[in-house]
């Protein structure tokens, strides 16, 4: 059955969509199941500051990859690729549909498209470090260019890290560096409905959102995760989870800052958030843009799931343009 992902920028009503979508995408004996991706709603007690929908407000929906890390655990792609793919597995098992939503383009991306993580060598990039220091960056890119001219090209000749993870990679698989680059290739059927607005009203649905948040009580949130040197009480916030807006900012809020500079920045970086996660899924000609704001947004979502069903969408790049976030 195919995967059903709604996507696009935070604040323009992707959980609302996809639980609108999951009632009415549910068969006798089959209802239709979430998973989530959302790297930062993986983090159990990260509620009111990611936008994760309450237990309470589910309808019953049964959702994946919610509250699966503790915070002072760092998120990992690879993991999340696994355990993911495995709930898209078991939920085709049971005959239902699966509609993945989340704002993470870059799980969205692992989830959804033929991606590989190869492993890492300690030994080996050591010894390509040192080859680095001893016989200079180009040699290594000399090297890289013999094995895989379209990494080297891309990597370019002066970035030493990434000439080495992709000699690593080479040496690891005994396949181009190239070979391992994601590729917008679904692993699975899947169709992906992309959620838009212009900038002025995304930038009050941001905003809106934001004193929501503060006032749900983001502040005590936050303090009951952070250790008492991050300037809280709780076991601590670990390095993934100590940068998602708004606890990264509510951090410098327990720090001393002033509290309406604190709010104008998580504001300010929510809005850049958006933008940066339109670019990424905008990049794709595969998704169906639809208009966050319509009155028959669930409708408009249905008949694109449906003509993919049917295989009746249009090919990628043949449709109109979409609106851009930023006109």
């Amino acid at each position: 059955m195919i995967v059903v992902a709604v996507v696009g920028p935070t604040a323009t009503g992707k959980s609302d969509l996809a639980l609108d979508l999951a009632e009415a995408l549910s068969a006798p004996g089959a209802p239709a199941e979430i998973v989530n991706a959302d790297a930062y709603q993986l983090y159990r007690g990260m509620d009111v500051g990611t936008a994760k929908v309450p237990p309470a407000e589910r309808r019953g929906v049964v959702h994946h990859q919610l509250d699966v890390l503790g915070p002072l655990e760092d998120a990992s792609v690879a993991q999340y690729q696994a355990a993911a793919r495995a709930d898209l597995e078991a939920v085709d098992a049971r005959g239902a549909r699966a509609v993945v939503v989340g704002g993470s383009g870059l799980y969205v991306r692992a989830l959804l498209d033929h991606m590989d993580f190869p492993g890492t060598d300690p030994q080996l990039r050591g010894e390509l470090e040192e080859r680095a220091e001893r016989e200079g960056r180009r040699a290594l890119h000399a090297e890289l260019e013999r094995l895989d001219p379209q990494a080297a090209a891309s990597i370019g000749p002066h970035n030493t890290r990434r000439i080495v993870r992709a000699l690593e990679v080479i040496a690891i698989t005994g396949a181009p560096y190239t070979a391992n680059l994601p590729r917008q290739e679904y692993v699975r059927p899947a169709v992906q409905i992309g959620l838009d607005c212009d900038r002025a009203t995304l930038d009050a649905r941001v905003e809106a959102r934001v004193e929501r948040m503060w006032r749900a009580g983001l502040v005590e949130e936050v303090a009951a995760l952070a250790s008492p040197a991050q300037g809280g009480h709780g076991p601590g916030l670990g390095r993934t989870a100590a940068r998602a807006v708004g606890y990264a900012e509510v951090l410098e809020l327990f720090a001393g800052r002033d509290e309406d500079a604190v709010r104008a920045d998580i504001t300010a970086n929510t809005r850049r958030l958006a933008r940066k996660q339109m670019g990424w899924f905008g990049r794709d000609p595969r998704v169906r843009w639809l208009d966050a704001g319509s009155p028959t947004l669930l409708a408009d979502a249905l008949a694109v799931v449906e003509a993919a069903d049917a295989g009746t969408l249009p090919a990628p790049g043949s449709e109109p343009v979409r609106r851009s976030l930023g006109s």
